[in-house]
């Protein structure tokens, strides 16, 4: 049993670390060409139909770089496409959304005590959702508003700030931070797969064929380019969020992330500025530190902790098996000895305010949900207690390992 809980640990790890490493080329190489596009200056001897040119130098060597607003007049002989590391990105988050979310979905994906839902129907919720957000963005891209886009990214912002609130009616709040950074960007995945590229594959056949191409392909690419750069530092926030319960376990989680959004426009807007010589628009720090003020401010208000409403009513499946198993008394206390003074919807040891993750570890409901973790982080490793501090015996951990196994056959 061991074995297996350590694989499928090590299997979220594994996921996890490929997860920010393409997450880190994609946002690495988008943040890259914008400021490269935004940089473009004029040159008396550009070719025809180049739109700008950049010189940079990097690693003991200059770059000379142009741009061409459609395309050159021939077709290159080498040319690089930038898409993997979108698609890595996606793929390799909703493996992890499937093991944490799905797999995990007793624990941490739906909040009985907001929405009396099945795992099964949780989880086609989750997956059902993420497609909404796409069909609904792409039906106003694709309408009158493409020329309007500021008008555009606020109607985008509302649709943001509904699904947050809306997954916070159904979801635990980590898993409502969580889906709605899934939900967005599966927006910019989507934008890259079925718009940017095959606007990119038309130019390039056009000029494969001896054909002018039209520029409205450009056009369209850029403005999905562009919605990509504005909506990256949210998503970079709402996936680390899960460490923070400052941010999830707010009563106004969701509140939280539309303020994250307008962040996420005006530090994106500070830069873009100043890759594009159009000033120094210091005005946008300001705001930027009162977002976060308020951000602060809204996550002092009281936490949510799931299923707090009725626990014993709540526990169903393993964690009702882990409760009922044998030994579970004896380690129900010594999770209350040695943890519970951290892991308390009030800790009372010096310097913590909230649990740390939201694990809490006070009542036997609390203690039967989080049995795997227990058992892994303080039964089978010395992870937890940090440093010992609460001096727990190899005996305890011992008691411990018993009762899980046990239960688990």
């Amino acid at each position: 049993m061991f074995e297996i809980i350590m694989m499928w640990d090590w299997l979220g790890f594994a996921l996890r670390w490929l997860h920010v490493i393409t997450a880190i080329a994609w946002i690495g190489s988008s943040f890259y060409f914008i400021a490269l596009d935004l940089g473009l200056r004029k040159a008396p001897d550009l070719p025809v139909g180049a739109h700008g040119e950049e010189w940079q130098v990097h690693g003991g060597g200059f770059y000379h770089i142009r741009k061409y607003l459609v395309a050159p007049e021939e077709m290159p002989d080498h040319l690089t496409w930038f898409k993997w590391e979108s698609y890595a990105t996606w793929l390799s988050g909703a493996a992890l959304l499937m093991v944490v979310y799905w797999a995990g979905g007793e624990l941490y994906l739906i909040d009985q005590s907001k929405a009396e839902l099945t795992l099964f129907q949780g989880i086609l919720i989750s997956a059902a959702s993420l497609s909404i957000g796409w069909l609904v963005y792409d039906r106003l891209c694709k309408s009158g508003l493409a020329e309007r886009p500021t008008l555009l990214m606020g109607l985008l912002f509302v649709l943001l700030v509904i699904m947050g609130w809306g997954y916070n009616q159904i979801f635990t709040g980590r898993a409502m931070m969580l889906h709605l950074g899934a939900f967005t960007a599966t927006i910019m995945t989507a934008n890259v797969f079925f718009i940017i590229m095959p606007n990119q594959r038309i130019v390039v056949a056009d000029l494969q064929a001896g054909r002018t191409p039209d520029s409205k392909y450009g056009k369209i690419a850029k403005l999905r380019s562009t919605h990509n750069n504005y909506l990256t530092l949210p998503v970079i926030f709402l996936m680390l969020s899960n460490h923070y319960p400052l941010a999830f376990a707010s009563t106004y989680n969701w509140l939280i992330a539309a303020l994250v959004f307008l962040m996420g426009v005006t530090i994106r807007h500070y830069f873009n500025s100043q890759h594009a010589r159009k000033g120094n628009p210091t005005w946008t720090w300001l705001v930027t530190a009162l977002l976060f003020l308020a951000i602060i401010i809204l996550s002092t208000a009281p936490l949510e902790y799931e299923g707090e409403a009725d626990e014993q009513a709540a526990l169903t499946g393993t964690a009702l098996m882990m409760a009922e198993a044998e030994g579970f008394e004896e380690a129900h206390e010594i999770v209350l000895g040695r943890c519970s003074m951290c892991h308390a919807r009030e800790p009372f040891w010096d310097g913590i305010r909230r649990a740390p993750k939201g694990v809490l570890l006070e009542t036997e409901a609390d203690i039967a949900r989080q049995a795997g973790a227990i058992y892994l982080q303080s039964g089978v490793t010395h992870a937890m207690p940090p440093a010992n501090v609460s001096y727990m015996e190899a005996e305890d951990r011992a008691a411990i390992r018993r009762w899980y196994e046990g239960a688990r056959g």
